[in-house]
């Protein structure tokens, strides 16, 4: 075909002849119209010279050349921590490329002021910096007892789950949620804040289940409740998420985390509600589904979940909590590997530099857990509390920055990228970006480029994670 044959032409001698250019690994981003474009994965190299003489451009800067060398992206959780203009910019320029609004604390109002100077930053730099919302999603939790400091309960005793109002005791607590009720069957495992307390339930009635305390412990008001073996007949959006939504989507937000995901469905319930609150020609923000359920892994729903939203996260706090820890490692590497052949980009999130909320310095196992996330080909790693909350939240992203370009450094990464690849399609665009990879790599190409419209050809040549970086050129500045 002739379009084909062209296209190719152009892709080979651009990619032979681009200036030298950072790598970059596959893509995050999706349109969003405003001053500047923003991406998790950034289809533009920041190091590429320019003729601009601006101040503010970062990318000129020889001394933060290692902040634009990595292709893994890094996100950081804001918080109290990390709420001023000036820790906002030190965390940027420290590796930052993501910044997370957790809408689980505070208010919306909140949010607000940190996304304007997240796009302070972003202008004063000239550089492309992605915002993730991240909805809060259902909590299950118990009722409050009559004793303020709630009752120790022993090992082989008798738990009463109900419905019933009345502050509980030693044998009994409302459990506001008749879902959990009817969802539950015998033998199945009720977890207590977050399984310190484990109990399985041996009897049930239309409004009370009556379980068996396997792992004692202490049970006070509004702990969490969670739910390994059951599938809930319950939305992952609140009203409380629901109304977050629709802010998230008028101020403008790029990502929208979706928590509490059990299945295919929950994916296709929140693109109805964005299709809904989406004004005609306003940018449309990405989901990203939060895999923190067993019932993610039952039957094909991996796969369908990943192939309905635009990104993933490995969610290993609840993850870990439903799923037993021998079996994390793996679940993670089974879902890195589910985005990768599908082409989605995946984050990798929850405790990975848990002990920098109080130290300087991580141990040693928490920098092997972040290379080992690398090296399985995660396309970005996430820091929750360390940099929310945490003494050293720039110390915290510069040291997942030295670990990502550390192992980006090792030949043994390549080879372990390579094993498994995107399915190649049957299209124009799959043919020519499957080429151009091959030739750069060749031809000892300093960089491939691609003319797009909307991205989709940039983000396309990013998924076959070439080793050269991705330059896109666009006659839009959206």
């Amino acid at each position: 075909m002739k379009f084909s044959t062209t296209s190719v032409s152009v892709v080979a001698i651009l990619a032979a002849v681009a200036g030298s250019t950072s790598a970059f690994a596959p893509t995050m981003s999706a349109v969003r119209k405003s001053s500047s474009s923003t991406s998790l994965k950034s289809t533009v190299a920041p190091s590429i010279p320019t003729t601009e003489t601006s101040d503010t451009s970062v990318a000129s800067i020889p001394k933060f050349a290692q902040r634009w060398r990595k292709s893994t992206k890094q996100l950081a959780t804001l918080g109290p921590a990390s709420s001023t203009l000036e820790m906002i910019e030190t965390l940027f320029l420290a590796g930052a490329d993501i910044f997370r609004l957790n809408f689980s604390h505070g208010s919306q109002e909140q949010k607000l002021e940190l996304l304007k100077m997240i796009r302070e930053v972003e202008e004063k730099y000239s550089h492309p910096i992605a915002v993730l919302g991240d909805l809060q999603g259902p909590k299950l939790r118990v009722g409050e007892f009559s004793n303020p400091e709630g009752e120790m309960l022993e090992k082989g005793q008798t738990f009463r789950l109900d419905l019933d109002e009345a502050q509980g005791d030693n044998t009994r607590v409302m459990l506001p949620h008749p879902e959990i009720i009817e969802a539950s069957e015998i033998d199945h495992v009720l977890l207590v804040d977050d399984g310190k307390v484990k109990l399985t339930v041996i009897g049930k009635g239309d409004k009370y289940l009556e379980c068996r305390v396997d792992v004692p412990g202490k049970i006070s008001n509004r702990k969490g409740v969670n739910t390994p073996d059951s599938v809930l007949d319950i939305s992952p959006l609140t009203p409380k998420d629901r109304s977050d939504l629709e802010y998230m989507i008028g101020i403008g937000v790029d990502w929208i985390a979706l928590s509490f995901v059990q299945q295919p469905s929950d994916i296709e319930e929140i693109h109805e509600l964005i299709d809904g609150h989406l004004k005609e020609d306003a940018f449309r923000p990405a989901v990203m589904a939060k895999i923190e359920k067993p019932s993610c892994f039952f039957g094909d729903n991996l796969e369908n979940i990943v192939e309905l939203c635009d990104g993933i996260m490995v969610a290993r706090g609840d993850l870990g909590v439903e799923c037993a820890p021998e079996d994390v490692p793996l679940l993670q590497k089974q879902i890195i590997d589910t985005c990768r052949k599908q082409g989605k980009p995946v984050v990798v999130a929850t405790q990975m530099l848990e002990s920098m909320i109080e130290s300087p310095t991580p141990t040693r196992a928490e920098a092997s857990d972040v290379a080992t996330a690398i090296y399985d080909g995660a396309d970005a790693i996430m820091l929750s509390a360390e940099s929310a909350a945490g003494k050293f939240p720039e110390e915290s992203v510069a040291m997942q920055q030295r670990i990502i370009n550390r192992v980006e450094s090792d030949p043994h990464y390549r080879r372990y990228l390579n094993q498994l690849t995107k399915k190649a399609g049957e299209t124009p665009t799959d043919a020519v970006t499957i080429a151009a990879r091959q030739i750069a790599q060749t031809v000892n190409a300093k960089g491939i480029v691609s003319f797009t419209l909307q991205g989709s050809t940039a983000l396309r040549a990013s998924q076959e994670r070439p080793t050269v970086p991705v330059l896109a050129i666009t006659p839009f500045k959206e």
